[in-house]
């Protein structure tokens, strides 16, 4: 047993340490002991979540390929005051880094994010590169632009010379609908060009809608669950899990089946009549169709986030005591103001955590809006999609990636600051 002594006025244990060095040496211990528990939880998650989005975020604004294989033509453009077609040192260069980059197989990473801002360009630098093995003497300049006139366009060099930077906003701008000019200017993009804010504001739109619904329908479900009695509710509860029991891409195809043209869902609204009298209406013709809609993209979302917005809100509501409702019926309130000012302010936390999970994750689908969507309901993430499988544009796919991200921490920001549980009162 240690016993402690005072000596000097001051406390010491038995070996002669201070008691303050022991006790914090002891604190120290168990602080070493509690990180050494998460040390396991904290590496996964650095590995397999922090490093991919540090990954992305790099590439959504780091891109060397021109610079890499263009070096000393990218530098002798950035003393290129861009009104005139560069002179003969930067064709030189750009010719000899050319036949190089041909033989070291870069060629291709070149021509690849030169066409991303002029299309056919990457053609245009392969067939250069090719003519070029069989020029060997000055003058580059006349020799360059002999074998294609692009050459001789202003505009082509100062697309070399914005991509021959290493870090580039290229990427951000584009999925932003916005442009580099050949002065450096931010410019929009020509209307037809414009998608990605369209695409984007479709994406918040849908996920809002969807938060929306799922907290219409979850709202009295978790009301019933946390006032029926515990067996009632305990029963209930397993219909509320039952779709995690099955994947995302199988409850996706179910609505695909079910709302398809002539499925069950057609022949139910023949049946009740609601075909018919949207007819009469005037707001349909013929048979409703249903799949490859919008309606069809908020009904299966619905469907599949209804329990990540009902699980939080009735975790909360079964923490509100009945007397306070009890109480406020007592002082002459009616049940739908004791309901309105006493029972949901309580229950706004789980409301806010519920529909900010739900939005956020809606933010992601990828497969749903791909099963059941029309073509103007594909979302962020099917483009991102699009950038990484289809295009090989893994900057266009980061870039979309930080959009995302960034609209999640700017939704939990207002979250913290507006709903967040610490300034929730009760009563």
């Amino acid at each position: 047993m240690t016993t402690a002594s005072v000596a000097d006025g001051i406390m010491r244990a038995a070996d002669g340490t201070p008691l303050k060095t022991k006790l914090r040496q002891a604190e120290r211990r168990e602080v070493l002991r509690a990180f050494a528990l998460i040390a396991p939880l904290f590496l996964f998650i650095v590995i397999s979540f922090l490093i991919p989005i540090v990954i992305m975020l790099k590439n959504a604004f780091y891109d060397p390929d021109v610079r890499n294989s263009l070096p000393l033509t990218t530098q002798l453009l950035e003393q290129w005051d861009g009104r005139e077609v560069p002179g003969e040192d930067v064709f030189a260069a750009f010719a000899t880094e050319l036949k190089a980059a041909n033989k070291a197989k870069t060629l291709a990473l070149v021509g690849k994010r030169l066409n991303y801002e002029i299309p056919t360009l990457k053609s245009k630098v392969t067939v250069t590169a090719r003519k070029l093995e069989k020029v060997e003497a000055a003058p580059w300049k006349e020799a360059v632009i002999g074998l294609d006139p692009v050459w001789d366009d202003p505009a082509t060099w100062s697309v070399i010379k914005r991509a021959g930077k290493t870090i580039t906003p290229y990427y951000l701008l584009s999925v932003l609908d916005l442009r580099q000019a050949n002065d450096g200017s931010i410019e929009s993009m020509p209307a037809d060009r414009t998608i990605y804010v369209q695409v984007l504001g479709r994406t918040l739109g849908i996920s809002l809608l969807v938060t929306l619904c799922t907290l219409v329908l979850g709202y009295p479900v978790g009301y019933m669950l946390a006032t029926l009695p515990q067996k009632t509710a305990s029963i209930l509860m397993i219909f509320v899990l039952l779709p995690f029991w099955t994947s995302l891409l199988v409850r996706t195809t179910a609505w695909t089946i079910l709302l398809q043209d002539g499925g069950v869902m057609t022949q139910f609204l023949n049946f009740s009549g609601v075909t018919w009298v949207l007819n009469e209406l005037g707001l349909m013709i013929g048979e409703p169709h249903l799949n490859k809609t919008r309606f069809a993209t908020v009904l299966a979302m619905t469907h599949i986030q209804l329990p990540f917005t009902l699980l939080p809100i009735y975790s909360v509501m079964k923490t509100v005591s009945p007397t306070y409702m009890r109480a406020a019926k007592s002082l002459g309130a009616t049940p739908f103001h004791a309901f309105r000012t006493v029972y949901v302010p309580q229950t706004l936390p789980g409301v806010a955590a519920g529909c900010l999970l739900t939005f956020i994750l809606s933010l992601g689908y990828f497969i749903t809006p791909a099963l059941v969507g029309g073509p103007t309901d594909n979302m962020i993430a099917g483009f991102i999609d699009t950038s990484m499988n289809s295009e090989g544009n893994w900057g266009k796919a980061s870039a979309l990636g930080f959009v995302l991200l960034t609209a999640t921490l700017i939704l939990y920001f207002i979250y913290n600051r507006l709903i967040g549980i610490d300034k929730m009162k009760l009563g």
